[in-house]
């Protein structure tokens, strides 16, 4: 509570000095394009001549403000056609709530290439063809002792000699 007054009070002094700041720069402004007129010492003739002077700049001032009124109309009517716009078009189309669905390869390609295209996507379709009985016939099956083929069928003649070895040796 006392944190809200404080700030609501320094809020007026803020919003007091802003008036003030804003009364001082009107005052400066209008010093500075209207100066006092001193028009005691002046002839009719002169004084004629200062009214067409300022009726000229109070016609120029007139239709720098008309056409700044103008640009405010139009881009006011503009801003507003424009947010009808957006409110039609946010009324039209309503986003769907989009799901998770499951397409397979097929249906996007048909997406993708039209109806015209028939692509299928069956993989196995151009695989080779490999019948079993083929791959049976070229591995006969040897029933015969394992041991006896030990240094053909490692490639490692070598090993076998060391393995031997140190079997003799632990022996």
């Amino acid at each position: 509570p006392e944190v809200r007054s404080l700030m609501v009070a320094k809020a007026k002094e803020e919003l007091e000095q802003e008036i003030l700041d804003k009364e001082r720069e009107k005052h400066r402004y209008l010093a500075e394009r209207a100066p006092s007129l001193n028009i005691s010492h002046m002839s009719v003739a002169q004084l004629q001549d200062l009214c067409r002077q300022l009726h000229a700049k109070i016609d120029e001032v007139d239709e720098e403000r008309y056409d700044i009124e103008a640009k405010v109309m139009l881009n006011t009517r503009e801003i507003q056609d424009l947010g009808i716009k957006v409110l039609d078009l946010r009324g039209k189309f309503k986003r769907p709530t989009l799901r998770r669905v499951r397409v397979s390869a097929d249906a996007i390609l048909r997406s993708l290439l039209g109806s015209k295209h028939k692509v299928s996507m069956d993989l196995r379709a151009n695989l080779k063809s490999v019948k079993k009985e083929d791959t049976e016939k070229k591995r006969p099956v040897e029933d015969s002792d394992w041991r006896k083929n030990v240094e053909a069928m490692s490639g490692m003649e070598g090993r076998k000699k060391m393995f031997d070895a140190a079997k003799g040796s632990a022996q």
